[in-house]
């Protein structure tokens, strides 16, 4: 099978049927063995997708009429050819001759002049491309979501962009019930792993690049976990203390899970998710770090008993974290953010009700839309006289209205809002 054919099939099924990358992916990377082919795979498809708008004005600008439909998965092998001219190593004869190639697999060898002969023309003409004031060519995100980071912050709006383009950081967090951060620092020195603190955590640390978890010193025994520095915050902010009941509303994969009982290990903890085959996720984390939670299958806004701390990590847009998720351009709608609003505001009041007088609840989301992050808890605080803000008083993020905002490249973290809730002792 041709590697170039697959990412097209793979980024079809995301661009036409609407599947997302780790759900098809996957299944696409056991067509090869060599692990070389399975990085190329995922880069492509990553790649594609992350720079599908420009591939798309570029591609329309070059071609003479639009394809028809059922040639769609000709046209999305062609953005496959212009992707590796536009943005990887590969020599440029390799990624055009490889990809004219890719079209056997389709059965449509009349593409194969066409595929041949766009391809090259860009090859003369890519510096005419990539001049482009248009907004949409350059920055590479659909309209929608340009206008409304535009309008959410003006003076911020680009970085946030260009940050989304970017290739996330490789981070992790210490388990310090384990060794300190600075003993893991060495320990990754001593291994030829350039990396350095997140000053903002406690337990985070940034490497220079990705390595396969398998090779990073003591993760089979729980001394380290991948995770984003941002998402590390929010186990800080519940302030937890021994012998609390504690709800992780929401939880799966169960990094924060993990995270809330290595800070504090004297706690009871109860996990919960609707989702079985992510909820197992939070089963394996925690039982590779040894650590014990109750993990329970159920929807958020039914679970009963109470609690001390509770973390609402909502269902979003996920727009902070594009830069890990490129697939949300092409499969989030302006209409989700209305629904999941609403969805948000629902778990919210659910959630409240399970916590204790004089017990803290952190919202949490990883969008960078006001519409499901302060507009959600002013609401919620205007409708509860028994739930008052306790500001955050890190210098980390942006101070909002309500709680704190990251945005997407701050201090290498991805984009997540914050906002801490005290219930009122009446």
């Amino acid at each position: 099978m041709n590697v170039r054919s697959i990412a097209a099939r793979v980024v079809y099924d995301v661009v036409v049927k609407g599947c997302s990358l780790a759900q098809v992916l996957p299944t696409a990377l056991k067509n090869f063995k060599d692990v070389r082919d399975q990085a190329l795979l995922q880069a492509l498809c990553y790649g594609v997708c992350r720079w599908y708008y420009r591939l798309d004005a570029i591609a329309q600008t070059l071609l003479e009429r639009p394809m028809k439909e059922r040639d769609l998965d000709i046209y999305i092998l062609l953005l496959v050819g212009l992707y590796q001219l536009m943005d990887m190593r590969i020599p440029a004869y390799a990624a055009v001759t490889e990809t004219v190639n890719a079209v056997r697999d389709f059965k449509k060898m009349w593409a194969k002049g066409l595929l041949n002969g766009i391809l090259r023309q860009y090859q003369r003409e890519a510096n005419t491309f990539n001049q482009s004031k248009s907004h949409i060519v350059f920055f590479s995100h659909p309209r929608w979501i340009i206008e409304r980071i535009q309008k959410a912050y003006p003076e911020h709006w680009e970085a946030i962009l260009s940050a989304n383009n970017e290739h996330p950081p490789f981070s992790l967090r210490v388990n310090q019930q384990h060794l300190s951060r600075k003993t893991y620092l060495e320990k990754l020195t001593a291994a030829g792993m350039a990396a350095e603190a997140i000053e903002q955590t406690p337990a985070g640390i940034v490497c220079e690049k990705a390595w396969d978890v398998d090779q990073l010193p003591g993760f089979a025994q729980g001394d380290v976990s991948v995770q984003d520095g941002a998402a590390q915050l929010a186990a800080q902010l519940l302030c937890l203390e021994p012998k609390q009941a504690v709800l992780d509303a929401c939880a799966a994969p169960g990094g924060k899970t993990a995270h809330m009982l290595e800070v504090q290990p004297d706690i009871y903890c109860t996990a919960v998710d609707n989702d079985a085959e992510r909820l197992a996720a939070v089963t394996e984390n925690l039982q590779r770090l040894q650590l014990n939670a109750t993990c329970l299958l159920a929807d958020a806004a039914n679970v009963e008993g109470e609690f001390d701390r509770i973390l609402l990590d909502a269902p979003c847009s996920a727009s902070g974290v594009i830069r890990r998720h490129p697939d949300i351009k092409l499969l989030r709608r302006e209409s989700d953010i209305k629904q999941l609003a609403e969805v948000q505001t629902k778990l919210l009041n659910a959630v409240w009700n399970r916590l204790k007088p004089g017990g803290i609840l952190v919202y949490a989301t990883c969008s960078i839309f006001p519409e499901e992050n302060t507009h959600v808890v002013q609401a919620f605080l205007q409708a509860h006289t028994d739930a008052r803000e306790e500001k955050i008083e890190e210098e980390w993020g942006i101070d909002c209205e309500v709680g704190k905002q990251i945005l997407p490249g701050m201090y290498r973290m991805d984009g997540f809002y914050f906002a801490r809730l005290r219930k009122q002792i009446s």
